[in-house]
């Protein structure tokens, strides 16, 4: 049990840093790529829990649906899926310089 408690605490504090690098990038990322991080980041902090409290204009529902289309990833996965994206944004496109 002691293990997998070590795990998700690793794993929420890698995700931790990987939604701050994020959010931190001076330069932009392309918007079909936020709409992931957007769709993970709700599927790993809410689930299932659908909500659009945002109105019901042309971007809401851009990302409404991106969330949406993750219906039954558990938040571990989603975590690990933002992680891995973020990785290759920070990584591929030279944003951690």
């Amino acid at each position: 049990m002691q293990k997998n408690n070590n795990n998700s605490k690793d794993l929420d504090k890698e995700f931790e840093v990987a939604f701050n690098k994020i959010s931190e990038l001076k330069k932009a990322v392309a918007p079909d790529v936020m709409l992931k991080f957007y769709a993970y980041y709700k599927q790993a902090n809410f689930g299932n829990k659908f909500s659009t409290n945002n109105g019901l204009d042309v971007r809401s529902a851009f990302k409404f649906n991106a969330w949406v289309q993750l219906s039954g990833m558990s938040a571990e996965e989603a975590k690990k899926e933002y992680i891995k994206l973020a990785n290759k944004i920070l990584i591929h496109k030279n944003f951690n310089s």
